[in-house]
């Protein structure tokens, strides 16, 4: 159990909550925010930890019950217990993985269709629902921010909102193309189709982190929200979409009711996107900042979905892979999540 480290955490944990007894400890309320959300994370974690440790103490002695007179009842349990007692084991070690700065946020993402009409925005839409099963196994909540929806099917983009903890750090694995190989639906001649699509994902900005963003450098534009079955749709203009000039980078919301949500949804997205952007040119000024767009096509894949002739869903970084295409695409990407981050985590070591 040295693995998670509770020792440090828990010394870690008395040193700020005595920094909390300081006289002057509310005088920085940006400070003391940072200090109290640290504060809370830890202790989520010591008494996750002591929790799985007592369960471990249970099955322990369930065990020896077993043992010194055996009972089919107490066999189902003890095998119950167990089951349950590793799958917690498991995702504790993983969320030690998540040790980045952002891992612990909640995750803000775009889907975009690559080139090829309808094909490619049905993948983009299989994608989202796969996605959203994912999320709703995993117990996060979703929250659909903006929505395009396609010429014949599925969508032109898509933006959404997983909330919970540690969602961007799972999440985070997604980023990139995904291919899609398989007997087109919307081809007469039965022939076989590749589509791509792009996942984006950005950790959500908290009131922590602080990004200036230049007022002049902004175009703010408002909009009718539109999308399928009327779900989507707003009689008042009352989308917003936020583009930065400098950097060309663009946001938007429709899903809330007011055009004052929806900008403000629209700028923690922005800020999220150029915060990203940042650190990925390791700039210090915002105004400097240039993006770099990938193909969304062939070579550029993280992960391909093959319907036919075979089925074979494979990740090209970590090489797992599985053929059960159906259960994939029902939300269960924990495997492919698990490979990416046990695979960055050893390349840290």
């Amino acid at each position: 159990m040295n693995l998670f480290d509770i020792d440090n955490s828990n010394k870690e944990l008395s040193k700020l909550e005595e920094e909390t007894l300081n006289q002057d400890f509310w005088n920085d309320n940006n400070n003391s925010s940072k200090i109290l959300s640290k504060i809370k994370k830890l202790k989520d974690k010591v008494n996750n930890f002591t929790k799985i440790k007592k369960q471990l103490y249970d099955v322990y002695e369930m065990n020896l019950m077993l043992l010194s007179e055996f009972d089919e009842g107490l066999k189902t349990d003890v095998l119950n217990s167990t089951k349950e007692l590793i799958k917690k084991i498991d995702k504790l070690e993983l969320e030690t993985f998540l040790s980045d700065k952002y891992d612990i946020n909640n995750a803000i993402v775009t889907i975009h269709p690559g080139a090829g009409g309808t094909e490619s925005q049905d993948w983009a839409e299989m994608l989202y629902r796969m996605y959203t099963r994912w999320a709703i196994k995993n117990n996060f909540d979703i929250k659909e921010i903006d929505y395009l929806e396609g010429d014949e099917a599925g969508l032109k983009s898509v933006t959404f909102e997983i909330i919970g903890e540690y969602a961007y750090g799972y999440l985070k694995s997604e980023k990139g193309v995904h291919r899609l190989v398989r007997i087109s639906p919307f081809d007469a001649g039965g022939r076989r189709h590749t589509s791509f699509a792009s996942v984006e994902v950005l950790p959500e900005i908290t009131d922590d982190i602080e990004i200036e963003i230049n007022p002049d450098d902004l175009r703010i534009d408002t909009y009718r929200a539109s999308g399928a079955g009327g779900q989507h749709v707003n009689k008042t203009s009352s989308a917003v979409r936020i583009t930065h000039i400098p950097t060309n980078i663009v946001a938007a919301s429709q899903a809330e009711r007011s055009q004052l949500q929806n900008k403000e949804t629209a700028m923690k997205m922005l800020k999220s996107k150029l915060l990203d952007l940042k650190e990925k040119e390791q700039k210090d000024k915002i105004e400097d900042l240039k993006g770099v767009q990938k193909d969304i096509a062939w070579g550029s894949q993280i992960r391909s979905y093959v319907f036919c002739p075979y089925t074979l869903v494979k990740d090209h970084r970590t090489n797992y892979e599985t053929g059960n295409v159906e259960a994939v695409m029902n939300g269960e990407i924990d495997e492919f999540i698990d490979a990416y981050l046990k695979l960055n985590k050893n390349k840290k070591s």
